[in-house]
């Protein structure tokens, strides 16, 4: 998720009532919910989509859940000893007390891999010990109605608190309709995957129609993701594709669909990418992607694109080019 996503809900936990158990609280709920991100410096040594292949691994993976924490309660309670020997420490802060210090900034910090799991883009979990992805397909990236619920929540716990009010009780109902919130959308990517399912063997596999339903022979191996969209939290891009082949389904309404490819015009997936390369951008790319496929630029050439961001304003941000392999038409391109 975003960082603003992050912040809102490290302070949320603050303002449920945990900030009262030692000063400096909230930076630790607030910094350790962002903490993860530390990864995005690999933006300073790391060239292309070689960013791809770092980024959502092993600062969210099991040990840096463990010692980003330690490190920042570490900071944190140094800086208070260090306003104390100065002179400078507010006297409205109250005792910094280590222990509760770490816990609160570990807590901040298990919420980071918890929501970015709940996207497309993946993380992988169990980084170093295992570089598989995990993908909840529940949220998108940015969520105005999250950002609207832990915004409004967080701004009317903390007017309350001003004004002398009972401030924890709207973070805590806040709290539980954001998960309440999430469970909806885990049930909306379910259900829309299970009807993926149908359209994935229809598009792939042998069917029969009669009248509007179908009559189908044979399981096919095809994935399904159900794409959450931006505002629309109701709605999924629904894809489906097997062997370097993607299609998205397109409805005119519920009973009418239909599925066109991804890419146009499309390549048949490049041998040469599969297993260990020389060429760092594609191993990165390859490690990276969940939904591959090959689409041939205006050369001849080919490039690599993911299904999940195949975007014609933003889609070069996820791609790779390959200007020595020829691109071959698939035999059969259409569904």
């Amino acid at each position: 998720m975003d960082n603003l996503t992050h912040s809102l809900v490290g302070a949320l936990i603050g303002q449920a009532g945990l900030k009262r158990k030692t000063g400096l609280a909230m930076p630790a709920l607030i910094i350790g919910a962002n903490l993860p991100d530390v990864d995005a410096a690999c933006f300073f040594w790391l060239d292309g989509v070689e960013h791809l292949g770092f980024r959502r691994g092993i600062t969210h993976g099991p040990i840096a859940w463990v010692l980003l924490p330690l490190l920042l309660a570490g900071l944190l309670y140094g800086f208070d000893r260090w306003q104390a020997r100065r002179g400078k420490r507010p006297e409205a802060r109250l005792p910094v007390n280590f222990k509760w210090l770490y816990a609160l900034a570990l807590l901040g910090c298990l919420t980071h891999p918890a929501l970015d799991w709940l996207n497309v883009y993946g993380i992988r979990l169990l980084e170093p010990f295992s570089s598989r992805w995990f993908y909840g397909d529940t949220l998108f990236i940015i969520d105005v109605w999250l950002w609207a619920l832990l915004g409004f929540a967080t701004w009317f716990s903390l007017r309350r608190e001003k004004r002398g009010g009972e401030w924890r009780r709207p973070a805590r109902i806040a709290i539980a309709v954001g998960l309440a919130y999430i469970g909806v959308n885990a049930g909306i990517t379910a259900q829309q995957e299970r009807h993926g399912s149908l359209h994935a063997v229809i598009a792939f596999g042998e069917h029969i129609r009669i009248g509007n339903g179908f009559v189908l022979e044979g399981p096919v191996a095809a994935e399904v993701i159900a794409n959450p969209v931006p505002f629309a939290f109701w709605k999924r891009e629904l894809m489906f594709g097997r062997d370097g082949r993607w299609l998205q389904e397109k409805c005119w309404t519920y009973d009418d669909c239909f599925a066109e490819p991804l890419g146009e015009p499309i390549c048949e997936f490049p041998d040469m990418v599969v297993g260990h390369t020389d060429n760092s951008q594609l191993d990165a790319f390859l490690f990276w992607s969940r939904a591959p496929f090959a689409e041939r630029a205006p050369d001849g050439s080919v490039i690599l694109r993911d299904a999940r961001f195949y975007d014609p304003r933003a889609r070069d941000r996820f791609s790779v080019a390959l200007p020595d392999v020829e691109c071959e038409p698939l035999a059969n391109p259409s569904p």
